[in-house]
């Protein structure tokens, strides 16, 4: 937190060495937005923990990593999306349009090698390869609201809500194994008799929010500002039933039989905060 203080302290000192008196700076540039403007946003804590080492003296490595994705509705939709794409539409000074747009997928994959002739996972003579594949499933979420502003120094305190929808996909495993279940395998290549599962599938979430949000911003440079926005509302979501398929050796019948098991749907609903700790933006206009 220290490291984040005197980078933001910095940036300030550094604005008013180049801006004159009033709301331009030397070049006659206008400070704050204006009406027909554009802006689009970012989250700050990774630039500021980047750039506060420097200022700080740490000798650690320093990192531009963001936050990692978050399938939670409820920290999705209360404003606490930090790795959403954030715009502005400014109508004239003092409104402006929101919006925000979220999309991200992901997945992974291991092989394992395992022994059957004892088990271990250690490779051995007997060697096969068992494959297990994660879908992180998906996020998307847009939003859409209406900014009021306040104050004509480089300080500008802002209200309003956002109306936001998300549809978090609940991902799936996968399970491939080098050895099928048949009388062979079961019987001389050291396939324990049982049940495996070979898919398990969690379920989608849709979700609403309504979010009203208050903040401030500081404009260090010409249609540059770094502000901080807290936000209350109203969230609900609603999540399918996850799905476990499974195989199993029928050693009466000497056959594979195959089945599917589901579970419970589940939903919530809050109202809360929106942000936790003290989340900055970097925002530019143009």
């Amino acid at each position: 937190m220290k490291k984040k203080v005197l980078f933001v302290a910095a940036l300030f000192i550094g604005a008013t060495t180049f801006a004159q008196d009033g709301l331009t700076s030397k070049k006659g540039e206008a400070i704050l937005p204006e009406a027909g403007d554009w802006a689009i946003g970012f989250d700050a804590n990774p630039f500021l923990n980047y750039f506060g080492n420097m200022f700080s003296g740490y000798t650690g490595q320093n990192t531009l990593s963001g936050a990692t994705w978050n399938s939670n509705s409820n920290a999705i939709l209360n404003n606490n999306n930090t790795m959403a794409l954030t715009g502005k539409y400014f109508k004239d000074e003092t409104t402006a349009y929101r919006g925000k747009v979220r999309i991200g997928l992901g997945g992974d994959s291991q092989t394992n090698l395992q022994d059957t002739a004892t088990g271990s996972t250690l490779p051995g003579t007997g060697a096969i390869e068992n494959k297990i594949s994660n879908s992180n499933g998906f996020s998307f979420v847009v939003g859409a609201g209406l900014e009021k502003r306040k104050g004509s120094t480089r300080l500008q305190g802002y209200y309003g809500a956002d109306f936001l929808f998300g549809l978090i996909g609940g991902g799936s495993t996968t399970y491939e194994y080098g050895a099928t279940m048949d009388s062979l395998n079961v019987q001389f290549r050291g396939i324990v008799p049982g049940s495996r599962n070979t898919e398990e599938k969690n379920g989608n979430t849709m979700a609403l929010g309504l979010n009203g949000f208050i903040g401030v911003e500081y404009f260090v440079a010409p249609k540059i500002s770094i502000g901080a926005e807290y936000g209350y509302g109203f969230s609900m979501s609603s999540t399918g039933a996850n799905e476990t398929s499974t195989e199993r050796w029928n050693a009466a019948d000497q056959k594979l039989e195959t089945f599917t098991t589901t579970g419970s749907k589940t939903s919530d609903w809050s109202f809360d905060t929106g942000v936790s700790g003290a989340n900055l933006n970097i925002t530019f206009h143009f």
